[in-house]
């Protein structure tokens, strides 16, 4: 009787241990990127799937991988006659959908309002909402076609946490003379040599974890790059100037201006006049806030009070079982003994050991 009590017990326990268990790679699985449907589109192929950057841009992979690719998605569909491309990408991040936004955006696109942020040019549309960017290319664009796209953004798989927040660095990006889709946002040495930076990435030293934003200037008929490079920390962004301006040494023709506040660095390189330079890295001025609700960026699992307390639940659960079935078998047995003392006694009789009652 006890015996079959303790199996049943554990085997409840394991019940419910492979049960939070599926639950939980369940939770891991990443939802699926591209919709079966969405607003009168549908997919007319077997969509194309992966986590090989490479086969997204042959040319670009390895930049892709800098801000944090995982996957993509590739679907076409159909709406009567008419028909869309749609490439979608995956970053872990906000971050690196912004990011390789900005590196997929062409000084020619005109701004859209679809997502967080989105541009077009003709009949080809690039716009990333949460941590997903997607490319769409229509057959031929309709007055409709961007509430469309706007329709789609709703079906895209979002995250939350820190994870969903944007770089802070494009805030202090000065928007006077700032030339129309020049801006980047650049996390490592791939996307800096591609973009053609007016800094090398060992002067940034990525080893570091900066930030780094570039925009070009004009005013008139003079322009100008300016890097913004955000470091973790103001030291580091001290020690990392001096090496930035050891690596520029003075050009004739060219204005070369550099600042640090905070812990962001900002440069300036170009034909601005030296007063032009000067007023426009005025205009950079890091504000620190503080915030309450900031998280620690440790979550559940990786708290170990919180592991204490599970094991702790468990424990005190198991013996709970214990200690009631227990009481349920000697209640049992008293029972059995008080109200059917002819069966219990036949029962004794066939389990208790042989007796030899023997006497002096």
């Amino acid at each position: 009787m006890k015996l079959r009590n303790l199996i049943c017990l554990w085997l409840a326990l394991f019940l419910l241990g492979s049960g939070a268990f599926a639950q939980k790679a369940k939770s891991d699985t990443k939802p699926q990127l591209l919709p079966k449907v969405f607003a009168g589109w549908e997919k007319t192929a077997d969509d194309k799937t992966g986590s090989d950057p490479s086969l997204v841009d042959p040319a670009s992979g390895r930049i892709l991988r800098e801000y944090g690719f995982t996957d993509y998605e590739t679907a076409t569909y159909a709406q009567g006659a008419r028909k869309l491309s749609l490439k979608a990408a995956r970053f872990q991040d906000a971050s690196g959908a912004y990011g390789a936004f900005t590196f997929y955006r062409a000084p020619n696109m005109q701004p859209e309002t679809i997502g967080a942020l989105a541009a077009s040019a003709n009949d080809r549309v690039l716009f990333f909402a949460s941590n997903v960017l997607v490319m769409a290319q229509f057959d031929h664009v309709t007055a409709t076609s961007a509430g469309e796209l706007r329709e789609l953004t709703k079906d895209l798989p979002a995250i939350s946490g820190p994870a969903s927040a944007l770089p802070s660095l494009p805030n202090y990006l000065p928007r006077k003379d700032l030339v129309t889709n020049s801006a980047k946002f650049i996390v490592g040495p791939e996307a800096l040599a591609m973009v053609g930076a007016p800094i090398n990435a060992a002067a940034v030293d990525f080893s570091k974890q900066p930030e780094v934003l570039l925009g070009d200037y004009s005013q008139d008929g003079n322009t100008a790059e300016l890097v913004l490079i955000n470091y973790p920390t103001p030291e580091i962004a001290g020690a990392r100037l001096r090496a930035i301006e050891e690596a520029n040494p003075n050009q004739p023709d060219t204005t070369f201006q550099v600042k640090r506040t905070g812990p962001i660095v900002a440069l300036v390189k170009g034909n601005l006049s030296q007063s032009d330079a000067k007023v426009l890295l005025g205009r950079i001025n890091y504000e620190a806030e503080v915030t309450w609700n900031e998280n620690a960026g440790n979550s559940k699992k990786d708290n170990i009070g919180n592991l204490v307390i599970a094991a702790s639940i468990l424990a005190g659960t198991i013996f709970l079982i214990s200690v009631v079935t227990g009481g349920l078998f000697g209640i049992g047995r008293i029972f059995f003994e008080k109200f059917f003392p002819e069966r219990y006694a036949a029962h004794e009789q066939k389990t208790e050991f042989i007796k030899l009652h023997l006497r002096d």
